[in-house]
C-alpha cells in the first residue's frame, strides 16, 4: 500500500496565518510522519523548535510568490532561511527572465542557490510556474535546471491561474535529467488526483490540504 505521507509536503503559505497554524502544521507532519513542512521564512525558526528531532524537514519558501527579486536577494533570503533552520528551499525563479528567455540570468540564479550546498546541507526545489510557461518553455527549463544542479522541479506557487496539471507532468518527465526530481503542487485538493501525480512521476506532492489527502485515504483502507 503507497504511504502517502512520505510524499507530502504539508504547506501553510497563507498570508495572515498565525502561529497556532503553523504549530499544528508541523505537529500533523510528525504525527503522520510527512516529508516536510513548508512554510515562509518568518516562521522558520519557530517551527524548527517543534520539528526538532524528528524526520520531517523543514522547507522555506523564497522570492515567493513571484520570482522577481534579484539574485543576491534570493540567495541571502535563503542563507538567512537555512541559518535559522531550514533544510529545503522552495525558490520561486525568476518568471519574467523565463518567460523572455534569459537562460543567463536564470543560470546564475541557480547556481547562485546551489553554491550554498558548501555552506548548509541544502535540498533545493526551484518553482517554475507551468501555468505561465508553454510546452516549448517547460521543456527547455526542466532540462537547464538538471545541468544547474537543482534537485527538483516544481510546478506551481498556486497562485497563479492554475496549478500543476498531468500535461506538466508528462512534459517534465519527457525532458528531464534523472537525477532531477519533482515536487507537484498547485490545485492538489483531492485524494485522486494527488495518486494520478504520484503515478505520473511526482516524487513530492506540495499542498495545503495534506490532512484532508490523509483522512481520504484512510477512509478508503477502512472500506
Amino acid at each position: 500500500m503507497l504511504n502517502l505521507a512520505s510524499y507530502l509536503d504539508s504547506t501553510n503559505l497563507k498570508p495572515d496565518a498565525q502561529w497556532p497554524d503553523i504549530e499544528r502544521l508541523c505537529q500533523d507532519a510528525i504525527d503522520y510522519q510527512m516529508a516536510a513542512v513548508c512554510v515562509h521564512p518568518y516562521w522558520i525558526a519557530r517551527a524548527r523548535e517543534v520539528l526538532a528531532g524528528t524526520q520531517v524537514r523543514l522547507a522555506a519558501v523564497v522570492g515567493f510568490p513571484l520570482g522577481a527579486n534579484l539574485i543576491d536577494t534570493k540567495i541571502f533570503e535563503a542563507r538567512q532561511a537555512l541559518e535559522d533552520g531550514a533544510t529545503e528551499i522552495d525558490m520561486v525563479l525568476n518568471l519574467a527572465a523565463l518567460t523572455a528567455g534569459d537562460y543567463s540570468w536564470l543560470e546564475k540564479e541557480v547556481r547562485g542557490m546551489v553554491s550554498l550546498k558548501l555552506d548548509y546541507p541544502l535540498v533545493l526545489k526551484v518553482i517554475v510556474e507551468t501555468a505561465l510557461l508553454n510546452p516549448w518553455q517547460l521543456a527547455n527549463i526542466t532540462q537547464y535546471l538538471g545541468d544547474w544542479g537543482a534537485d527538483y522541479i516544481k510546478t506551481s506557487t498556486g497562485f497563479a491561474q492554475r496549478g500543476v496539471s498531468l500535461e506538466d507532468m508528462q512534459i517534465i518527465r519527457s525532458n528531464r535529467n534523472p537525477a532531477l526530481k519533482i515536487k507537484a503542487s498547485g490545485g492538489i485538493r483531492t485524494l485522486d488526483f494527488a495518486l494520478q501525480l504520484i503515478n505520473a512521476g511526482a516524487d513530492r506532492i506540495g499542498t495545503s490540504q495534506a490532512m484532508s489527502l490523509i483522512r481520504e485515504m484512510e477512509g478508503r483502507r477502512q472500506d
